[in-house]
């Protein structure tokens, strides 16, 4: 039996698996993905309430937007709509003061994600004062959302799983950079970009193999409050992948990228900027 092993042992230890797994748990993935959902339902999701409803195109509002991202379709899209969809005099019963602070509450979800890539590349929380950073990352993560919504019915089939891939990998690249302050080079984010989104690519089949039932089952048992844990563990899901391709990114970065003709070249950090 261990001569039988033997091999996949050997390929364990050469691809470095134990190093990422022992990573993992030192950055607490499980309960890191649980806060992203956390704080996503309660500050990111009314931010975006706010502005599918403002959407001039008027493409089914948030629930659309939640609906085409856990790759739901027929009656279960039809269930969480009618849950989730908010009155269309949403945007006239914001005030500024109310717009403010959501814009807020955005900043404090990419805070939690800025704090989450710092984590995985072992770098330090940057200064207070980089709040514009927050808040631009913000605003591209809802033009992108929004672009994929509109996807949905100007590209079919091949078209839209090209260019969704593309700009997924783009943003996350661009956002892992970003927020990290342009410590980290490019070319050494890449790899954590491809494997986020090759993640969200495999919990959107997984959505809808498993969630889609589920959304009807919970429905009907549980109610508004059924469909509200469905959308949790979702999130869940999504906070997992986020964290997680970031943390593949950076043990291939380590074990595989960094590493060329037997020799460790470790790449250098540049200086955060002053601004």
């Amino acid at each position: 039996m261990n001569r039988f092993l033997r091999p996949f042992h050997s390929l364990w230890d050469r691809l470095a698996a134990t190093a990422l797994v022992r990573r993992g748990r030192e950055l607490e993935l499980m309960h890191r993905a649980m806060g992203f959902a956390t704080i996503a339902l309660v500050t990111l999701a009314p931010l975006l309430i706010v502005v599918a409803a403002a959407d001039p195109l008027g493409r089914g509002g948030f629930a659309a937007w939640l609906a085409d991202g856990m790759g739901l379709s027929g009656r279960s899209a039809r269930v969480l709509t009618d849950i989730v969809s908010p009155p269309r005099e949403v945007i006239g019963t914001t005030s500024v003061w109310g717009g403010l602070l959501l814009a807020v509450f955005g900043v404090s979800f990419a805070a939690s994600v800025q704090n989450g890539y710092e984590r995985v590349w072992g770098l330090p929380s940057g200064p207070w004062h980089r709040v514009w950073r927050q808040l631009t990352w913000v605003v591209v993560l809802t033009g992108y959302l929004y672009q994929e919504v509109q996807t949905r019915t100007t590209l079919h089939g091949s078209a839209r799983i090209a260019l969704s891939t593309v700009t997924g990998v783009l943003f996350f690249w661009w956002g892992q950079y970003f927020l990290l302050g342009r410590q980290v080079r490019w070319r050494d984010l890449l790899p954590g970009a491809i494997a986020t989104m090759a993640g969200l690519v495999g919990l959107r089949g997984f959505s809808y193999l498993v969630f889609t039932p589920l959304i009807l089952d919970n429905a009907i048992s549980y109610g508004t409050v059924g469909i509200v844990l469905v959308v949790e563990s979702w999130l869940i899901g999504v906070g997992f992948v986020v964290f997680g391709g970031a943390l593949v990114g950076h043990w291939f970065h380590e074990h595989h990228w960094s590493t060329r003709g037997g020799r460790k070249r470790v790449g250098r950090r540049r200086p955060p900027p002053r601004s």
